[in-house]
């Protein structure tokens, strides 16, 4: 057995090595050949093991990806265009060669997760008509010093050869997560990332005009910040390209290329599921229309309707629903918490809210739906503080009718500081315009306190002027778990608080 074996040989050895010595045999040359020949064995089990792995790591990229071009690609109108104009000059370069145009050797794709920066790299190498090479940052991560700058030699080789082979005059290379291995580097320590980006920009130092096939470098992050400057300066990445979250128009083709495979009542509205998923990436939307046709097949329903697509918002926003069981007397609490959230939010934007719901997702055991009015790039202070007594809202009532908080205002209370943090970025605090290095914590935290306090004094003012909402909304709340925006909105007009 290879267990037993493997004990006796290690107990064996030493014996042997010792009558050996016994009988005066020299054992010093043994003992060194024996050491050369381990090292050699391990040495070809570690090449051995590498190799397989970039074996299959070529296998995998070698596999062509399905065509994909920018029309295929919802919203980015905007860095779809960009884009387009740096990859024209990959094709143009008899023309930028007669302007003597350097030609660009790097594309940076910044921006927020899932908006769609992976499938522009694929679009791009169809437009361009190259060869697309794929990898992200962490396969060049290992802990054997020199392997990253060794798997950076053989991805640029491999670009090169691929389009040779395939008779392409160009390729492109694309790594995600490029700030895995571009790091800033810090002082003199040395790491192994520093080899693997070290090796990474003298590539990209080393394409030419005259080079061919022409390679261009498409990398993305959603942290730039932590680039290092070397990889970022002109004649690396000389494009920087922002893929931002798509506005309300975005939202909408993305969702109708999505709803092409998939059969829709008549009656759907595109629209309203766009401005419902304000703030949603592409691959969130994407998902909003999945789960939409996950929920009608459990209904056994033949189309997907308006009430799927409220769900699956709700669902990919936040979570999925679950079993917990509540007391009464909790579910009445969370109830007042989410009414006191809906009645300040009614307040200083009518027609905002879109649905009070008990029903528990996620980590939340009720929530509030807002309907945004429409897009905001630029806030005022406001408009801060609104977003922030709309968070307050459900501690407040809870302070009102309870006497004190609970746990369940944590998300609301972070959501709050973030706010205060960045009013204070912005210089829209007694502070003024400041650099937050040089600001004092305890000067930070009387800031926020100073803040949150008269925000909380004016929400509870507010809650106590519309103490009649609760009353004729809790009862149906209660009843039915589920209180939609327009019904929310009666209670005001029947109370004779708001005109009708």
């Amino acid at each position: 057995m290879p267990k037993w074996t493997k004990e006796i040989l290690i107990g064996g050895i030493p014996v042997v090595i010792a009558f050996m010595i016994f009988i005066g045999v020299n054992v010093i040359p043994l003992l060194i050949a024996a050491l050369m020949l381990g090292g050699l064995a391990f040495m070809m089990h570690m090449r051995g093991g590498l190799a397989v792995g970039a074996g299959q790591e070529r296998k995998r990229k070698k596999a062509a990806p399905t065509k994909l071009t920018f029309e295929q690609i919802g919203g980015q109108e905007s860095a779809k265009q960009e884009l387009r104009e740096a990859l024209d000059f990959l094709i143009r370069h008899e023309e930028i060669s007669k302007f003597g145009i350097r030609p660009l050797k790097g594309i940076l794709l910044t921006g927020p997760p899932g908006t769609g920066k992976t499938l522009m790299a694929r679009a791009a190498a169809h437009y361009t008509n190259s060869v697309f090479v794929a990898a992200s940052g962490s396969e060049f991560v290992e802990m054997y010093v020199g392997v990253g700058a060794g798997r950076v030699r053989e991805l640029f080789k491999d670009a090169r050869a691929r389009a040779a082979k395939e008779n392409k005059e160009s390729a492109i290379i694309f790594i995600d997560e490029i700030d895995v291995i571009g790091g800033k580097r810090e002082g003199g320590q040395q790491r192994e990332y520093d080899q693997t980006l070290n090796q990474l920009l003298t590539e990209m130092d080393g394409i030419y005009n005259s080079d061919s096939p022409r390679i261009l470098i498409i990398a993305a992050t959603n942290r730039k910040e932590m680039l290092d400057s070397a990889l970022l300066r002109p004649g690396r990445f000389d494009r920087h390209i922002q893929v931002d979250l798509p506005d309300k128009k975005g939202r909408k083709h993305i969702l109708e290329l999505h709803a092409k495979n998939k059969p829709l009542q008549a009656e759907v509205n595109l629209d309203k599921v766009a401005e419902e998923a304000y703030g949603f990436s592409g691959a969130q939307l994407e998902s909003v229309m999945n789960e939409a046709a996950i929920y009608a097949m459990r209904e056994n329903m033949e189309q997907i309707g308006q009430k799927q697509l409220s769900m699956a918002i709700d669902k990919v926003m936040m979570g999925e629903k679950t079993d917990r069981e509540s007391t009464l007397e909790e579910k009445k609490r969370v109830a007042m918490h989410e009414l006191g959230h809906a009645i300040i939010a009614e307040i200083v934007r009518p027609g905002s809210v879109g649905q009070v719901a008990l029903s528990p997702r996620g980590k939340a055991l009720g929530y509030v739906r807002h309907n945004p009015q429409q897009e905001h790039y630029l806030y005022t202070k406001g408009f801060l503080e609104e977003q922030i007594m709309i968070a307050l809202g459900g501690a407040a009532t809870e302070e009102i009718y309870y006497g004190g908080r609970s746990t369940g205002s944590s998300n609301d209370f972070e959501q709050a500081l973030n706010i205060v943090e960045t009013m204070i970025k912005s210089g829209l605090t007694s502070l003024g315009i400041v650099n937050l290095q040089m600001v004092t914590k305890q000067e930070l935290m009387r800031v926020n306190s100073e803040v949150l306090d008269e925000l909380m004094a004016r929400t509870r003012q507010l809650l106590l002027e519309h103490k009649h909402v609760f009353e004729y909304s809790l009862d149906i709340l209660m009843r039915e778990e589920v209180l939609s925006g327009e019904q929310f909105r009666c209670q005001f007009r029947d109370s004779a608080l708001l005109p009708a």
